[in-house]
């Protein structure tokens, strides 16, 4: 891609060979996580196209995207499409991003679109599985020599809903007993530190992100003991307002991360207020979503909460 490697330096990412600091802010493109692939594969029924891609790093000036995706279509493909169909798209939003100067970050957002963990079909699990190793080798090999490809562990770490059925899974596989529900460090941090040591395996040199409990959002008991991480938070209003005790005293020692942020028109205030503090902290960003609810846009045009992120992002155009 040309892109340069990045990796940490104290609380900031950096480009890896000159150490100078970089601020990613960008936005999420959500759709290869739950969009039923069409004849012409996945990004095509997700809507995922070069045009559309070079207006959000070009038009939004973004220098990252953050791409959820689904293990089991990486694993397995999905309806009629082979795992490598999957891939490929991948492949092809990878090229069309960092061609006009944006980093992908891939982020482990669904198991599989068949298996709900209660709620209202929500299918964001509340740990990882077995297969998940899998999914993170598969992908840090087939990016290792990629420098314009980061890496998203796992989504929102989270307690079991209520009519969650299934049981939690620890990192060897094992079974927690069905009454278990909550999520809290203790079950959280083992399974972080075994899908960066299955990444680094293949690729020494990722720029792996973890998100916090709690739906992401608590990064509360960070750092690992790993080297080159960003600690990823997702901030929404139903959080609270607690962002110094959540994330904000972390970025004075690790770099901080918001995988995750956005709102409604009710929410216009509250966003304005967490992006002028995550501009004084140094934190950087994935909006959510370009594609997904709460929107960012509808059909090209900005949503009164869009128009807070575009603003910010142009920021960045004129400092």
């Amino acid at each position: 891609s040309g892109l340069p490697r990045l990796a940490t330096l104290e609380n900031r990412i950096v480009i890896a060979a000159t150490g100078k600091p970089i601020l990613l802010r960008g936005v999420n493109r959500s759709g290869l996580e739950w969009a039923e692939p069409d004849e012409d594969g996945f990004c095509s029924s997700a809507g995922i196209s070069r045009a559309e891609i070079e207006f959000i790093v070009k038009g939004w000036n973004c220098n990252i995207l953050r791409l959820p995706l689904n293990q089991d279509w990486a694993l397995n493909g999905r309806g009629g499409h082979s795992a490598d169909v999957y891939l490929q798209d991948l492949d092809r939003v990878v090229r069309w991003a960092s061609r006009v100067g944006a980093y992908t970050l891939l982020d482990l957002q669904w198991l599989n679109a068949d298996r709900p963990f209660g709620g209202n079909r929500n299918f964001v699990a509340p740990l990882p599985n077995l297969q998940s190793l899998d999914f993170w080798h598969l992908l840090a090999s087939r990016y290792r020599d990629e420098p314009a490809v980061l890496y998203d562990v796992f989504n929102e770490p989270h307690d079991r809903l209520p009519d969650d059925p299934h049981p939690l899974i620890r990192e060897d596989g094992s079974l927690y007993p069905p009454t278990h529900r909550r999520v809290t460090t203790a079950e959280w941090h083992p399974w972080a530190l075994r899908l960066i040591d299955v990444i680094r395996s293949t690729h020494p040199d990722a720029l792996v992100f973890v998100s916090g409990v709690n739906w992401g959002y608590d990064l509360r008991g960070m750092p690992l003991e790993r080297a080159n991480l960003v600690y990823s938070t997702h901030v929404y209003r139903n959080k609270g307002s607690n962002w110094a005790e959540a994330f904000g005293d972390l970025a004075a020692i690790a770099p901080v991360f918001a995988g995750e942020w956005g709102g409604r028109g009710e929410d216009l205030n509250w966003g304005v207020s967490l992006a002028n503090y995550f501009g004084a902290l140094g934190i950087g960003w994935t909006a959510w979503s370009w594609s997904n609810e709460p929107y960012l846009v509808r059909r090209f045009t900005p949503t009164e909460f869009g128009d807070i992120v575009l603003e910010q992002l142009r920021r960045t155009l004129v400092s």
